[in-house]
């Protein structure tokens, strides 16, 4: 028999209740970097899925606490966004949107659960090579400890992930340490999503 929902603690009832706990880990690795991401929004978080049959059944499920705004293949893979009913309230940050990617089949999660967390620090460049330059201008203190991140166990990831019909560029920078993932984009995915239906 497929494992359900529940065993898997990916409810929606379960998964906030370990919301907190998970925005401890995110606030940790946001001090470790010298990111202060308390004044920028804390646009969206992601959840973690290995298997389709309980990407389907957690997707009929986050129905019902939100709107699903957007599906759209990425990679060749669907990743639902859903707009919250109710923003999740952790840590003095109101998360707006849910991301829930279907797996892909070649990789594998160590855990299925909350992943990253994406913050808006806004600008307006075109690609990652070009926003990092712009974190780095904007937090000091994460450009000083720059050389020391490898040191440290934190992998760096740039990226521009583009949906189709999209029209608005999204780089992002990742920050990866110990399972839990920070990422940076200048914009957040409801403008994105209002950019694929222009």
């Amino acid at each position: 028999m497929a494992q359900s929902l529940s065993d898997a603690a990916l409810l929606p009832a379960q998964m906030k209740a370990n919301l907190d706990n998970f925005m401890h880990k995110i606030r940790d690795l946001s001090e470790l970097l010298h990111l202060d991401l308390s004044p920028y929004q804390a646009d969206h978080i992601a959840m973690r899925i290995n298997d389709n049959a309980l990407a389907e059944l957690a997707h009929q499920a986050w129905r019902e606490e939100g709107k699903e705004i957007s599906t759209a293949r990425i990679n060749g893979r669907p990743i639902v966004v859903l707009e919250f009913h109710q923003p999740l309230e952790s840590l003095g940050w109101s998360i707006e949107c849910l991301e829930l990617p279907y797996p892909t089949p070649e990789k594998v999660y160590p855990e299925q659960s909350w992943e990253h967390v994406e913050f808006v620090v806004p600008s307006q460049a075109q690609d990652a090579e070009a926003y990092l330059e712009e974190i780095k201008h904007r937090f000091p203190l994460l450009k000083a400890h720059w050389e020391k991140l490898g040191e440290m166990g934190v992998k760096v990831k740039l990226s521009s992930p583009k949906g189709e019909g999209e029209r608005l560029s999204n780089p992002t920078v990742a920050f990866k340490y110990q399972g839990v993932c920070i990422k940076l984009h200048p914009h957040s995915l409801k403008t994105i999503v209002a950019s694929e239906l222009a």
